[in-house]
């Protein structure tokens, strides 16, 4: 049983960064970027593939923002000027509630549908382990970690057929591009181009916050950090634990690596979770 967390209040902006053309970070030639997986939502209490389904966050994923995002954002003082989300209020009330407590409600929120987490398919709706009991673990962690591996595509059948497909906040999807079933390949290559719109951001100076999903962090990393498809294979993201990264401006390559803001035995166990296929 989840214990509950005290929410926090607004913050003070008094230790916060200044405007990234004045802020450390720019005079030493350098800027941050975090990207972070949105709070928990009512399909992941209930250990369910998700994917293009607006499931809105659950109580104890408002709590995740609250109490595990924001503290270790201030913590690092760590300020914004643009965040972007993808279409799916999952992400977006995750941004949100991060500028309100932040005292930065003000900072512009670029929703695009490229963000939206990876499409499952058919298996939209099961229960992870429903599905392992049916096709076997092997095949689940298939489809849920191979690079190449896509879901069956979803079906009118599947309860969450029309509820996506008729889903106005995917109306700016081009004909063509709507998927029925994605491999982490595919969303790798969708996410993509916004990579390279934000990396120019980034360079320019502008402190970006990524609000995303668990599938497009992992493809986030994999642009990010140049890493192998079978490496990108084995990457878990937590909820809510902002990961930051540290980019050269003079020459675009990367300081450093991965930073995970948090606690680090918190992190550790949640990412195990992650990893499993769980009840």
């Amino acid at each position: 049983m989840r214990t509950s967390i005290s929410i926090p209040s607004p913050l003070s902006s008094a230790k916060r960064h200044p405007p990234a053309a004045m802020s450390s970070q720019f005079m030493t030639k350098t800027n941050r970027l975090v990207v972070l997986r949105h709070g928990e939502s009512d399909f992941n209490i209930e250990n369910k593939f998700c994917g293009w389904h607006d499931a809105p966050l659950s109580e104890y994923g408002i709590q995740e923002a609250l109490t595990v995002a924001i503290p270790a954002l201030a913590q690092s003082q760590l300020e914004f000027d643009v965040v972007y989300s993808s279409v799916l209020s999952r992400s977006r009330q995750t941004a949100e509630l991060i500028l309100c407590k932040l005292n930065c409600a003000y900072v512009p929120i670029k929703e695009d549908w490229r963000l939206c987490e990876r499409h499952y398919g058919d298996l939209t709706g099961y229960r992870k382990r429903k599905v392992a009991d049916r096709y076997g673990e092997e095949q689940v962690q298939a489809w849920r970690r191979g690079y190449d591996c896509v879901p069956p595509p979803i079906e009118e059948s599947n309860r969450y057929y029309y509820t996506i497909c008729s889903n106005p906040i995917f109306d700016d999807v081009p004909p063509g591009e709507f998927p029925l079933s994605e491999s982490l390949h595919m969303c790798v290559d969708r996410v993509k181009p916004v990579w390279k719109e934000v990396k120019r951001e980034v360079l320019k100076g502008s402190r970006v916050l990524m609000c995303v999903h668990g599938t497009v962090a992992r493809a986030l990393v994999q642009h990010i950090e140049g890493i192998s498809n079978e490496a990108i294979e084995k990457v878990n993201i937590p909820n809510c634990v902002p990961r930051v990264y540290e980019f050269d401006l003079t020459t675009g390559g990367l300081v450093g690596g991965a930073i995970n803001l948090g606690d680090q035995e918190y992190i550790r166990r949640k990412t195990a979770q992650v990893a499993a296929i769980g009840d």
